[in-house]
């Protein structure tokens, strides 16, 4: 078994004085949820996810040695204008991971990144963020230790990328990611992602997410504070024993290719998540008037159509639109059609399946 001190390094054999890695790595979204936690961004209950594609952060990390070794210095770029508003959670981020990563100190960091989609577009960039942020620095860190090996350095990524954001280590590799351990699914952990190990139908194959943006603005509770409601909540230890249950039945499901009840366990999963949070104290709801109307609109297409297509909702307003590749056509002009009046200024972002973090 892993254990958090697997990935603190004895020495390094080579050194490097400056330079500059980019990486690009995709959101990712949460068939079985994640909702609460433990200490040190441990999930309280396993989840899987689709790797996105199109969605995705890109950042550029440049390097330097630096005299005064003994405080963290970076500056923090977004599209190329500084960001002080982000510094506070990435000074938090190194302070996590200094024990893992030494060397920080040593450097000043020049951090640079950029989203392909949307600023503020209701996306969590938090996960594609902090997981483009870990490959950046686990690039470094193999620049310091060359025999490091792929798996390895993947793992750590994965496992950095957690400290950063819960959901980020799903963003490390594709196209199907199951986070926490599961006592049915071979390699997995609480402490990094893992590429689901079991056989994918083809059903699954360059599945379609289409993000129906309702609401562009700031969720009035975010999920961190969000996952801490889940201390003392009433239906805790049931949901938490659901979401393993869940993921039993995906297992069958991936193999299967039974898209109907893939449907019913995605579907279920949203609106349970958004149920833990109507039933916390204090509550709140982050779903909108139209959140409802587009469910309700799918709903009524899919009874009408037998087109097997679904939604699933990440903690906020906007809908995910899911259905297989050989669909798209029929759902696409659906959405045209019907949903499009549901979005603010009528956007959407087309996605789809991808394979997790890329070198640039």
């Amino acid at each position: 078994m892993f254990s958090a001190n697997d990935f603190i390094p004895t020495q390094y054999s080579h050194s490097i004085e400056k330079g500059s890695f980019q990486w690009s790595s995709p959101s990712n979204i949460a068939l079985v949820k994640y909702w609460g936690k433990k200490d040190s961004q441990i999930p309280a209950n396993p989840s899987v996810s689709f790797t996105l594609s199109n969605c995705k952060t890109i950042t550029t990390l440049a390097f330097a040695k630096k005299e005064n070794q003994n405080t963290f210095s970076f500056d923090l770029l977004f599209e190329g204008k500084p960001k002080e508003d982000f510094k506070p959670k990435i000074q938090q981020f190194f302070d996590r991971v200094l024990i893992y990563l030494p060397f920080f100190k040593e450097y000043h960091f020049t951090i640079d990144t950029k989203n392909t989609f949307p600023h503020s577009s209701g996306i969590a960039s938090s996960a594609s963020g902090m997981a483009a942020l870990a490959m950046n620095l686990m690039n470094l860190e193999k620049a310091l230790n060359p025999e490091m090996t792929e798996d390895y350095f993947y793992q750590k990524a994965s496992f950095l990328a957690r400290l950063g954001s819960g959901s980020a280590c799903r963003s490390v590799k594709g196209k199907v990611v199951v986070w926490g351990n599961h006592k049915n699914i071979k390699g997995s952990s609480d402490l990094f992602g893992v590429e689901f190990p079991n056989a994918i139908h083809e059903n699954f194959n360059n599945f379609q997410d289409t993000i129906l943006l309702v609401d562009k603005g700031e969720k009035q509770v975010s999920s961190s504070v969000g996952h801490n409601l889940m201390i003392n909540h009433p239906f805790a230890e049931r949901r938490f024993a659901q979401a393993h249950e869940n993921l039993d039945k995906l297992i069958s499901i991936f193999e299967s290719g039974n898209l109907d009840e893939f449907i019913k366990i995605v579907e279920s999963e949203a609106l349970t998540l958004h149920a833990m949070m109507m039933t916390s104290m204090p509550y709140f709801i982050l779903m909108k008037p139209n959140t409802l109307e587009i469910i309700n609109a799918i709903w009524k297409f899919r009874s009408e159509t037998k087109i097997p297509v679904c939604f699933t909702l990440d903690a906020g307003a906007n809908v995910h639109v899911l259905y297989p590749k050989n669909v798209s056509t029929e759902v696409l002009q659906f959405i045209k059609d019907e949903l499009v009046g549901y979005c603010q200024n009528g956007q959407y972002i087309c996605d789809e399946i991808g394979i997790g973090s890329i070198k640039n």
